[in-house]
């Protein structure tokens, strides 16, 4: 403090990072300090509840390779990835254009698509096992009653359809995010723009390729690239509706990683998998963060 108070300047140097310093040490203790002991462990044999534990090095993520579960898993999440973003931010991006639009009743219609985000995962887990149930599910009866029987299934428990069937809510319920988010870009694009498009004769279907889609560029990577960390990162709907099963048919990399360290008592494997887990989410978020590095200093 007597150096502070000898130096000025020196001291207004200082000052920012002192207002930082609480927010520094929270991220320290609850991000950085974790995600260190996380790569540590991936490097032992640890079974997550004795404190002696022996270093493997890399074995871990060699055995990864030879794991068929691993490769289910990760088949499953790029099977995952490529629906949960398709299918949402295609029909966020239709949505977003009807609504922009002259519609009647545009709030309650925002309200009804964006609700289903924001409702806990768990209780829209419970929602649809009850209509996939075999049994006395919504969606069966609804077959039986229009007489197609034959393609009642039990949609959850059968390899061919688990994984699908998990999809569909997932599909549900992140449609609303990228509708909210290009609604906001569409109101942003000058109608002159259109106006002048308009003047030189470009159709309607031109106008959308020539001024909507560049005009929606930003919120193209806003949207690919949180959909594409949240894809990877998936657990908790899989988790929820099938545990990974039957058998490892729904089973990803994360299900995996949790049945490693919590069931199996292999935390070392575990948290390997949770490293490769991380380490993907991270290459594909570097693109979309130093496209908005480069946007703000233009």
């Amino acid at each position: 403090m007597a150096i502070l108070r000898a130096h000025p300047a020196r001291r207004g140097r200082w000052r920012p990072w002192l207002f930082a310093l609480p927010a520094l040490g929270v991220y320290v203790v609850f991000l950085v300090y974790p995600a260190v002991s996380s790569l540590w462990f991936s490097f032992t044999d640890w079974d997550g509840l004795s404190p002696a534990y022996n270093i493997v090095g890399l074995d871990n993520y060699a055995r990864m390779f030879s794991d068929p579960v691993v490769l289910t898993a990760a088949r499953n999440n790029l099977i995952w990835s490529l629906v949960t973003i398709v299918f949402p931010v295609t029909i966020g991006l239709a949505l977003a254009m009807v609504l922009n639009g002259k519609v009647r009743g545009k709030p309650v219609l925002r309200l009804i698509f964006y609700a289903p985000g924001v409702l806990p995962l768990v209780s829209i887990a419970s929602i649809w096992g009850w209509l996939y149930n075999p049994q006395y599910g919504a969606i069966n009866s609804f077959l039986s009653l229009v007489g197609l029987d034959d393609l009642a299934q039990p949609w959850l428990g059968q390899d061919s359809t688990a994984l699908w069937a998990v999809m569909v809510p997932a599909v549900w319920l992140r449609t609303g995010f990228p509708m909210l988010l290009y609604l906001a870009a569409l109101q942003g694009i000058p109608s002159e723009l259109y106006e002048a498009a308009r003047v030189d004769g470009a159709s309607r279907w031109h106008q959308f390729w020539h001024v909507t889609m560049p005009g929606l560029r930003s919120a193209h990577y806003i949207v690919l690239a949180l959909s594409l960390i949240d894809s990877f990162k998936v657990f908790d709907m899989v988790y929820a509706m099938t545990y990974g099963g039957p058998g490892t048919a729904t089973q990803v990399m994360g299900t995996w990683m949790y049945a490693n360290v919590f069931q199996y008592y292999q935390a070392g494997y575990g948290t390997a998998i949770a490293v490769v887990i991380t380490v993907v989410a991270i290459a594909v978020g570097i693109p979309y963060v130093l496209s908005q590095t480069r946007e703000r200093a233009a």
